[in-house]
């Protein structure tokens, strides 16, 4: 790795992590991932772009999170690209959308099945091409999925989905169990894939980031900021202090509001409806307070390039303060609730475990990640502005079952109402947003940060006159639906509804 050239880049917030990009041949990408994984590192995010127009051909990407911050990764490439998921097995499904989207294929990958493209388009047509007409209707492909079978005496198969009874999105999950026993599961995602990445390309770098906001609109302030924070990086502008409070202030109640909706809804799917109702009725009030504050219930278009849409008021300030004291105190009743119930502790203590040994191979992130003593949280190791004066107390765990992932979630929720007071208590004066800088063609700017469900990441490129020429949002959900099929091995199928509840992953953040 030392002989790799690098160019050093900051992010543009005052504490946030280094970044280091360099561009390396087939073989340097080969040695970089190898000396990553030596040193104890993780792979974030690979992706691709079209690069034919500088007239270098296509071009892939690696994120890789090391001990000094983060590295990124270019490598030109034709039609192929060196495969990487034997070192990092989350670069499986990575490679397979790259192939999909952009026709660059991972050079000696033992898994070359289409991941995103479904019968959505046919298979020589590649939408991330920046000849590719969208215009037009395209034609449907062939689509026969070769799923892996598992054969034996007593065997079978059931299907689940892609449509679901609920309201949730599509997602097919295919069991192979004996009796009720589940061998093994088999997911089948891409059924959300909208074009995303695409549509950034015909935007400008302030008009993104509503788009950006809308990727996975449970995490609207982590996408909404990281990309923010690439487009400040590209413009090579710092935001006011008072924004970037703002913007923790509005993280932290992303991450509140989420964990109190789902473990309503783990303990009703163990059986305990009152604890979805009482969870239910706090997570209301927190989002009607959310949309009194800044607007909107979900906080959308709160976080702009240069700062915040709105400022905080000072009614806004004091209900937020009373409402952290109201909700750790509820919160609290309902922990020593879920803590004491039999019934919830019977379905939750070693149901869907993942061990260290498998998170840490497979590259578990985020709150299922540090269920599973995978001790990361960008807050507490790369804190951009204001986290690097907050002091963040992660929340770990080492059962890696639905029980640590619910103990998690209830001491991310104290922790983020006192981050929450700290906030408040020291929120700077000054101006909440600074006009964006006219920024150049040809540069890169790149965001990451801790959303609730775990580490969001926008990797940016500019175009001409201020325009988009490739964006890539990665959600920390392409690393973790891997470790749900693990998790699930060995259970019932009954228990399938629970564990996958309880890592709560994104379907729109990972199809784009």
């Amino acid at each position: 790795m030392a002989d790799t050239p690098f160019n050093y880049l900051t992010t543009p917030l005052p504490g946030a992590a280094p970044v280091w990009r360099g561009t390396v041949n087939a073989r340097e990408w080969r040695d970089t991932a190898q000396g990553v994984l030596d040193q104890g590192g993780r792979l974030v995010a690979l992706w691709g772009s079209d690069w034919r127009g500088r007239g270098s051909g296509f071009a892939v990407h690696v994120a890789y999170a090391i001990r000094v911050g983060l590295l990124w990764i270019t490598m030109p490439a034709q039609s192929t690209f060196p495969d990487l998921s034997d070192l990092f097995p989350a670069a499986n499904r990575m490679q397979r959308a790259v192939c999909d989207l952009f026709g660059v294929a991972a050079d000696g990958a033992r898994d070359q099945r289409p991941w995103l493209r479904h019968a959505a388009w046919p298979r020589h047509a590649y939408p991330l091409r920046h000849d590719f007409d969208p215009a037009p209707a395209v034609p449907d492909g062939e689509d026969n999925y070769a799923f892996v079978p598992v054969s034996g005496e007593g065997v079978h198969e059931i299907p689940v989905g892609p449509v679901h009874a609920g309201t949730i999105e599509p997602g097919h999950f295919r069991f192979s169990v004996l009796g009720e026993r589940v061998l093994r599961l088999e997911e089948r995602l891409g059924y959300t894939h909208k074009g995303i990445e695409r549509r950034f390309e015909q935007m400008t770098l302030e008009e993104g980031v509503r788009l950006a906001g809308r990727v996975s609109g449970d995490s609207t302030v982590a996408y909404a900021w990281a990309y923010s924070m690439a487009a400040e990086g590209a413009a090579l502008m710092t935001i006011p202090m008072r924004a970037a409070w703002l913007r923790a202030l509005c993280l932290e109640r992303e991450r509140v509001a989420n964990h109190l909706g789902d473990l309503g809804f783990i303990g009703n799917d163990a059986g305990l409806a009152f604890g979805l109702a009482q969870f239910s009725r706090l997570k209301e009030d927190w989002l009607r307070t959310n949309a009194m504050a800044f607007g909107h219930r979900y906080l959308m278009d709160a976080i702009v390039p240069g700062g915040m849409a709105c400022d905080l008021h000072r009614e806004a300030w004091s209900r937020i303060a009373l409402e952290a004291d109201t909700v750790e105190k509820d919160v609290r009743a309902l922990k020593a609730i879920y803590d004491d119930h039999a019934g919830l502790q019977d379905r939750f203590i070693n149901c869907g475990k993942v061990a260290p040994e498998l998170a840490a191979k497979m590259g578990l992130t985020g709150l299922a990640g540090r269920a599973s003593a995978q001790a990361w949280d960008l807050r507490a190791q790369f804190g951009c502005a204001p986290y690097d004066q907050l002091d963040v107390r992660m929340a770990t765990h080492r059962n890696g079952d639905v029980a640590a992932r619910v103990t998690v979630r209830f001491e991310e929720i104290f922790e983020s109402l006192r981050l929450l007071r700290t906030i408040l208590d020291r929120l700077p004066p000054g101006p909440h947003r600074e006009p964006m800088p006219a920024v150049t063609q040809g540069r890169f700017g790149l965001g990451w940060v801790e959303g609730w469900r775990g580490e969001v990441m926008v990797a940016l490129e500019t175009g001409q006159d201020g325009r988009i020429a490739r964006c890539h949002p990665h959600d920390p959900s392409w690393q973790n639906w891997p470790l749900l099929e693990h998790a699930v091995i060995g259970n019932i199928v009954p228990d399938f509804p629970l564990i996958n509840k309880s890592f709560n992953l994104s379907y729109s953040g990972h199809d784009l």
